[in-house]
């Protein structure tokens, strides 16, 4: 018995340093990857499939902090990820920071996780900047709901980015005009060990980092073909 008290210590002991180490950035990308993987599981209320095949990036933010109608401040913190040359691979992520905006209903909760498709190479390639606020350089619309495409509005197939947050458990689309996104050189720095820019990080200037072996291994699944527009 003993024997087995002193096995067990050891393992835990073992194992704690290597919680210890992670850092908050790759913790962030582990709960990317989960809510990611939450919201497509579900039966209905997921995000269209087909979707993800016209994507040519992704934005998700996991716990993102709001009010009732308001996003004020630097509220979020998450990723981006682009579909590399080749088309059927997918980038290192970039962190981001969400800031500022109004969201366009009340999600009925103090937190969300938000979750972007962007729809277009143009849209795609000025996400790279360091700032890019949504409605200015870019339009957004609310994204649908379901397991599959349901006929888009005009606002949707026109929209440079879709979007949707979960809240408690329910997905739905949501307005984010007036929202930025900025460049999070820190995280990048915590993640890769330089201070790399996004359009860097995205055009392959380093290997993914382990953390990110679940939300690439996502983007594989639902990902990988590319759906012509």
């Amino acid at each position: 018995m003993r024997a087995m008290i002193a096995s067990a210590v050891v393992a835990v002991l073992a194992v704690t340093p290597l919680l210890a180490n992670e850092s908050e950035s790759e913790r962030r990308l582990g709960e990317a990857a989960t809510v990611l993987s939450q919201i497509m599981g579900e039966a209905e209320q997921r995000i269209p499939e087909e979707l993800f095949e016209r994507a040519h990036c992704l934005v998700v933010v996991p716990d993102l902090q709001v009010g009732p109608f308001v996003v004020t401040g630097t509220v979020g913190k998450g990723y981006v990820v682009c579909r590399t040359r080749s088309q059927t691979e997918w980038s290192a992520p970039a962190a981001l920071r969400i800031q500022g905006g109004r969201i366009g209903f009340h999600i009925g909760g103090s937190s969300a996780d938000l979750v972007m498709l962007v729809m277009n190479n143009g849209a795609a390639d000025r996400l790279l900047d360091s700032k890019y606020t949504l409605g200015a350089e870019g339009t957004v619309a609310a994204g649908p709901v379901g397991r599959t495409l349901p006929a888009l509005t005009d606002e949707q197939r026109r929209a440079d980015i879709l979007a949707w947050s979960r809240s408690n458990g329910l997905l739905n689309g949501v307005a984010l005009e007036g929202t930025t996104l900025h460049q999070d050189l820190e995280d990048n720095q915590r993640l890769y060990g330089r201070r790399l820019a996004t359009r860097d990080i995205v055009a392959g200037a380093v290997a993914p980092p382990p953390a990110a072996r679940s939300l690439l291994a996502f983007l594989n699944r639902y990902g990988a073909k590319v759906r012509a527009q």
